[in-house]
This record gives structure tokens, C-alpha cells and sequence, in this order.
């Protein structure tokens, strides 16, 4: 395989502009204020409190932000074989002009004011949109957020679910609902009513698509209003719901999200496969893990229940991306989307992506979102996955099947963009 080809299409694709389909922005705050605000992503503080920096000293109430990195650093030397370092190491030089290799206890100190003095710029959150080439963010919002004090045409809503789902047997939760929607919850219809409510208020406000994560046990089932009426009504009446009750509402108020995305038009993104709080004594979000034990065969009603609904779908592990391919390959409305989490380092990135550009039809692959809480990621972690875009199609397509580079290239920009536009309606 010609090293020279593989360059020519990694740069036709880094010119490509992109929409990031899924990330954590906070849009009132989406830049980094300082070098801790880009540490403090929880893959440099789970990873340096895996490498033995303990919990106490990584969250200790009231510490500077200079002091957390100070604390991070000399762990830094124990993840350099990391991608996630290399995440790290390439916003330092391509935005603060680090000129080293490595971030060292000798050079840490200097690196942080040359960020303290890009991050302090006005306009700096400009200057990163441009240079990462991102044209549209989209968000993670509760759905209380107002969605106000923010472009929501570069800032792109999107209707996070999980508390709908799994907690709303908790009345702080059934108060935000009911304050969110102006309404009272006596009875199921209200919830109902108060569902349609929230999509109406997001797609109003230019939303693309509902998301929500799963856990591994989770299996979406049709169940009626009559079925969790009486459970409601003992909830307001705050009473505690059992094991089965719980989970017959979890169900309820899913499949009431999935008849509404029906409804509104919107793509419903799936996130499955994530346990909460596996180790109890992690960090923040240092502490949930995937499970094999999760399967497709879960969401086959949901599948089958609605044809209408684009069904964008995260995975964790490369056999449940085996499975994701099967069903993308079956069903007209599931798509494989991005390359999630625990499996967003090279190796499994690559062998999921050639499966899927193999496989399945080649506008349902989502190529992939940054997941990132802050705009600096966008651009290493676009960059990571454009150089192994490019090795796949100069290996499996321009050279193994005789494809011209341009004919390539296409098929590079639709995984990258085209299709977050058709799917999303970016």
C-alpha cells in the first residue's frame, strides 16, 4: 500500500468540514478556560488514577486548577503509549504551540501559561471552531434545558433521555418534568402529554435527534398505559415502586420516546451496553463498564414496532459491532454510528470500521463524533479517525478493488459528512 495515497486522501479528507454528531459541549461554556479543563477529561484522570494517583489527590475539594495538572503530570509518563495521550500531546502543539514530544514534571509549568495565554483570547472559541473545521456541534441537553443564550444553529440541541427512563420513580425528577412542561402529573396521560411537550419544545428549538444509554439488561418492550397507571398513581402518592413495577415504566415511557420520534421525525441515537457505577471507587465517570452479555436481539420489537425511526447506534465491543453490522445489513433503520468510548482507540476503530464499509450499505455508517466536553478534542480526535479512514480506503478499495482515489475519497467524505446530514438532516 502506497504511503504516498494514503496521505493524499487523509488530506482531502482533513479539508472536509464536519458537523460532530455527538458530543458533551456545554454551549454557554464549549472552550477550555485553562490547561485543567482539558486534563481533567476523565480519560487523564481514570487513566492516572489506574496508573496509581489516588482519587483523593485527583478530586480534592478547593484545589487550583494549576495544582490538579501539577498532580496529573507525573503520570503523564505512564500513558504516553496511550491514544489518549497522543489526544493530549497534539492539542499542546497544534494549539499552544508546545514544541516537545513529551509533557515532562520540567515542562509542564511552561506549557501551562502558553495555554493560559491562547485560552485567555476573546475570541478563542472561534479560533478553535475554525482550525478544527467543525461547521455544527451537537449537544447532550437535559430535558429541562431551556435552549436558550446559544446558537442552535451551530450549537445543535439534542433531547438526552436516560432520566425519563430509568428515574423517574425519583420526585426531583417528576418535579423537573412537571416545572419543564408546565404541567401536573396526576396521571399517566399527563406524562404522555408531557412527553409530546418536551419534543415539541426541542424540535421547535432545531433539535436533531433523542439519545439516551443503556444499560445491558434493558430490553425495550411495548407496554400499555393501563399497565402503569396504578404504579403512577402510587408514585405521586410516594409510595415506593418494586423491582417490576420499575422496570414496566422504564419500558413505558421508552416506547413512549420511540412513538414520538415516530412523530416528530427524529432519529433516535442508542447508546447500549454501559453498567453505571462498576467501580464504585473510580473517579467521576471513571466508573462504568460495557458487558458482553448485551445483545440486539433486545431491541427487535423496537426494530420491527418502528420503520420510520433511524436508529443510530453506539457500541462498546468489536463482537457487538459484529452484531451491529448484521442488523444494519437486515434492517433498513438501524445505522452504525461512530466508534464509541472503550472502543475509540486505533486498533478497534479500524477493524470496526473496514467490517462496516464491507459490509453494510455504505450510507449507514456514521463515520464518527467526538463525544468531547470540550471543543479542543475535536480536532485530535477527528484527525485520529480521518488517518485510519484513509488506510482503509487506500488498502481495501483503491487497492484491493481497483478504485479510482476520487471514487475513494467519496465514499471517505460520505462516511465523514454526508451521511450526519441525511440521517441527523444536518
Amino acid at each position: 500500500m502506497s504511503e504516498s495515497l494514503v496521505q493524499r486522501l487523509f488530506d482531502e479528507l482533513e479539508a472536509l468540514p464536519l458537523i460532530d454528531p455527538h458530543t458533551h459541549i456545554n454551549p454557554h461554556a464549549a472552550a477550555s478556560k485553562n490547561l485543567a479543563d482539558i486534563m481533567g477529561y476523565h480519560y487523564y484522570t481514570e487513566l492516572a488514577h489506574s496508573a496509581g494517583l489516588a482519587k483523593e489527590k485527583i478530586e480534592e475539594p478547593g484545589i487550583s486548577p494549576k495544582e490538579k495538572v501539577g498532580r496529573l503530570i507525573p503520570k503523564l509518563s505512564t500513558i504516553e503509549n496511550t491514544a489518549q495521550y497522543s489526544w493530549l500531546l497534539e492539542i499542546c502543539q497544534e494549539f499552544f504551540g508546545f514544541k516537545e514530544d513529551r509533557i515532562t514534571v520540567d515542562n509542564w509549568e511552561k506549557l501551562y501559561d502558553q495555554a493560559d495565554q491562547v485560552l485567555g483570547q476573546s475570541d478563542w472559541e472561534q479560533q478553535v471552531l475554525k482550525k478544527s473545521g467543525l461547521e455544527q456541534v451537537y449537544l447532550t441537553n437535559d430535558f429541562d434545558d431551556a435552549l436558550t443564550g446559544f446558537d442552535t444553529n451551530l450549537y445543535v440541541p439534542c433531547l438526552r433521555t436516560d432520566d425519563l427512563v430509568f428515574h423517574l420513580g425519583k420526585s426531583e425528577v417528576r418535579e423537573r418534568l412537571a416545572k419543564a412542561t408546565d404541567r401536573e402529573l396526576g396521571t399517566i396521560e399527563d406524562v404522555q402529554a408531557a412527553i409530546r411537550d418536551l419534543f415539541t419544545h426541542f424540535t421547535k428549538n432545531g433539535a436533531r435527534a433523542c439519545a439516551i444509554s443503556l444499560p445491558p439488561d434493558f430490553s425495550p418492550t411495548l407496554v400499555s398505559a393501563n399497565t402503569v397507571a396504578a404504579s403512577w398513581l402510587r408514585l405521586g402518592n410516594g409510595e415506593k415502586l418494586s423491582d417490576c413495577e420499575s422496570r414496566e415504566l422504564s419500558q413505558f415511557i421508552f416506547w413512549q420516546l420511540a412513538e414520538n420520534c415516530s412523530v416528530f421525525n427524529l432519529p433516535f441515537d442508542l447508546m447500549i451496553g454501559v453498567n453505571r457505577r462498576v467501580y464504585e471507587d473510580g473517579v467521576f465517570q471513571g466508573q462504568d463498564l460495557y458487558d458482553k452479555r448485551t445483545s440486539l436481539i433486545q431491541y427487535r420489537q423496537l426494530f420491527n414496532s418502528f420503520p420510520r425511526v433511524k436508529f443510530p447506534i453506539s457500541v462498546l465491543t468489536t463482537t457487538s459491532n459484529q452484531e451491529l453490522v448484521s442488523y444494519a445489513w437486515i434492517f433498513p433503520n438501524v445505522i452504525a454510528n461512530g466508534h464509541w468510548w472503550y472502543s475509540n482507540t486505533p486498533p478497534y476503530i479500524e477493524s470496526d470500521c473496514r467490517t462496516r464499509l464491507t459490509a453494510i450499505p455504505q450510507t449507514k455508517y456514521v463515520g464518527y463524533y467526538s463525544d468531547m466536553y470540550k471543543l479542543e478534542f475535536a480536532l485530535p480526535k477527528f484527525r485520529m479517525y480521518r488517518r485510519i479512514l484513509a488506510r482503509v480506503l487506500a488498502q481495501d478499495f483503491v487497492q484491493d478493488r481497483g478504485w479510482s482515489e476520487s471514487r475513494a475519497l467519496d465514499l471517505g467524505k460520505l462516511v465523514l459528512r454526508g451521511n450526519v446530514e441525511s440521517i441527523f438532516g444536518g
